[in-house]
């Protein structure tokens, strides 16, 4: 679901935010239209309008995991677990490992075999979601241990995501759809 679809049609900080992401064509591969978060992170009230609205969504909903997926899901998930009073897993390279198919390639998620206990409610964030490969990986991971998987979060999302079938059931939460892509079409 995209986040205007919930209650934030015509709100200011959505465009604020779309406006703040650049498109990089043809990276990592020609056909690729890369979105560029950095931008968005060089904006420090965008930056706060993303976080802010992450926040108002999850501070009531008993979240105890906040799960970061390498390496933008890093960018955003620290300041959400903060805000809520949850903790911060990191999924990247370190014990348990999850294998999962990109739209150009393939990759794994790893993540500590001790960071989530048996059931601790999370939330998985990472700041684009295409086809829902890395998204579902992280969810097989933490329920690998037993957690219990809220919703999935992203910045950008495309808006008929492919992979949506992938998420397990779980429910999917969007900012914004990708900016700039009918520039370079």
């Amino acid at each position: 679901m995209f986040a205007a679809e919930n209650g934030l049609k015509g709100d200011p900080r959505l465009e604020a935010i779309s406006a703040a992401i650049r498109v990089v064509p043809n990276f990592p591969k020609k056909g690729i239209m890369f979105q560029d978060i950095t931008t968005l992170l060089l904006d420090h009230k965008a930056f706060k309008h993303t976080i802010d609205i992450f926040v108002d969504r999850y501070k009531d909903m008993q979240i105890s995991v906040v799960a970061g997926v390498e390496a933008r899901g890093f960018m955003f998930g620290p300041s959400i677990a903060l805000a809520i009073g949850a903790k911060f897993v990191l999924c990247v390279n370190l014990a348990n490992y999850q294998s999962y198919e990109l739209e150009y390639g393939h990759d794994r998620l790893e993540m500590h075999v001790d960071a989530v206990e048996p059931l601790e409610r999370v939330i998985i964030i990472d700041d684009l979601v295409a086809t829902g490969g890395t998204l579902s990986a992280a969810i097989s991971l933490m329920e690998s241990q037993g957690a219990e998987v809220v919703e999935c979060a992203c910045v950008i999302g495309l808006p008929e995501v492919k992979g949506q079938h992938k998420l397990k059931g779980k429910p999917l939460y969007v900012l914004v759809e990708p900016s700039g892509l009918d520039e370079f079409c």
